[in-house]
C-alpha cells in the first residue's frame, strides 16, 4: 500500500511559499503513487518521436509544471473551487522510450492502465498528439464501449500514413475510428483551420460524419456552436486539447503552427460551456518550450487545465 494514501490534497500556499519557490509539481499539488487517494491525477508523458515538423515537446510537462505555479482553484464561472471539490495530485511521469514509439506506447498503456485500475480520472500532459491513441485504447478497454471525443486542434489529426509511418501525430483520430475507440458521430473537432494537403484530406470526416466545428463556424455563429457542443449525455467522454487549436500569437511554442486560430478567451468560452457528466480523462498535448516566448503557450495549457479540473470538480 501506498505511503501517500489519505493524504491531504492542498496545493503549497502562494502566501506562505512565493510562487517562484518550492520543487516544482502540477499546480503546487502534492505527488502521490497510482493507489493513493486522489479522485483525479495529472501525469506527464514527455515523448515527441512522432512529430512531424518542429520537435521540443518532450519538454511539454516539466515546463507546465513549472508554470502551473501560478495556478489557481476559484473558478468565477462555475462558483467553485476545484481544489475543495475533488482531491488532485501530481502523479509523475509515465515512463515512455525516446527512440521506439512502439515500446513507448506499451509503456504508457500499461501506466494508464494502473491509474484505470485504481479506478481514478486523470489529465495528461503531452508530449506529441501521438500520445493520446495509447491512452483511448485502455479506456476503451475500461469503459467497453467507444468514447465520445472532444478535439480541439487546428489539425484534423485523420491524415495517411507519411514516409511509411503510421502513427504520427497527425493520424490519432483515424486509427481511434479505425479500432473503434471512439464514436464520429457524437465526437466533436473545434478549431480546425488551414490549407490542405488535397481535397481528399477531407475524406476521411465526411465518411465518419465526425462533426467538425472551423474557426470559421466560430466566428460566424459562436452562439450556434457553443449550442451543438451542449449535448453531452451519459456517455464516457474525453477531451483531448493540441494547443496549436490557438493561433500562434496565443500559443507560438508548438510544433506545426497554423495561423487564423482561435483565441484563448475562445477556448474559455467553449470549455465553461460544457457540462460533461461522464468526463473519464483528458489530455493536452504539443507545447513546445523550445518555440514559447515568455511562457504564453504554457500559460494557456495550465489555464486549460484549470478549465478541465473544474469541469470534472462541477460534475462530482
Amino acid at each position: 500500500m501506498s505511503q501517500s494514501v489519505f493524504m491531504e490534497y492542498k496545493p503549497l500556499s502562494g502566501r506562505e511559499f512565493p510562487r517562484f519557490s518550492g520543487i516544482k509539481t502540477f499546480f503546487r499539488m502534492p505527488v502521490a503513487d497510482i493507489d493513493a487517494d486522489y479522485d483525479v491525477g495529472i501525469f506527464g508523458i514527455p515523448f515527441d518521436g512522432a512529430v512531424s515538423y518542429r520537435s521540443g515537446c518532450r519538454f511539454g510537462p516539466s515546463k507546465i509544471r513549472e508554470v502551473s505555479s501560478l495556478g489557481r482553484g476559484y473558478h468565477w464561472g462555475r462558483e467553485i473551487n476545484f481544489f475543495e471539490k475533488i482531491k488532485v495530485a501530481d502523479i509523475g511521469d509515465s515512463p515512455t522510450v525516446p527512440v521506439d514509439q512502439k515500446l513507448c506506447f506499451e509503456r504508457v498503456e500499461k501506466f494508464v492502465a494502473d491509474v484505470l485500475k485504481n479506478k481514478k480520472k486523470f489529465i495528461s500532459v503531452g508530449g506529441d498528439h501521438s500520445t493520446t491513441l495509447p491512452i483511448l485504447r485502455q479506456l476503451k478497454k475500461k469503459y467497453k464501449t467507444p468514447l465520445r471525443l472532444v478535439h480541439f486542434d487546428a489539425h484534423l489529426d485523420s491524415y495517411p500514413a507519411a514516409w511509411g509511418f503510421e502513427y504520427h501525430h497527425g493520424t490519432f483520430v483515424r486509427h481511434a475510428v479505425e479500432e473503434k475507440l471512439i464514436d464520429p458521430k457524437i465526437s466533436h473537432q473545434i478549431g480546425i483551420r488551414g490549407p490542405l494537403a488535397g481535397s481528399d484530406d477531407l475524406d476521411f470526416v465526411k465518411k465518419t460524419k465526425i462533426n467538425v466545428h472551423t474557426v470559421d463556424d466560430i466566428r460566424d455563429d459562436f452562439k450556434k456552436v457553443l449550442k451543438d457542443l451542449d449535448k453531452f449525455g451519459d456517455e464516457p467522454t474525453y477531451i483531448s486539447f493540441d494547443i496549436d487549436c490557438l493561433d500562434p500569437a496565443y500559443a507560438p511554442g508548438t510544433g506545426t503552427p497554423v495561423i487564423g486560430g482561435l483565441t484563448t478567451y475562445e477556448t474559455q468560452k467553449i470549455l465553461r460551456n460544457f457540462k460533461i457528466k461522464n468526463l473519464v480523462g483528458a489530455d493536452i498535448v504539443e507545447v513546445s518550450p523550445p518555440y514559447d516566448h515568455a511562457d504564453i503557450t504554457a500559460l494557456a495549457a495550465v489555464d486549460t487545465m484549470f478549465e478541465i479540473l473544474s469541469i470534472y470538480a462541477d460534475s462530482k
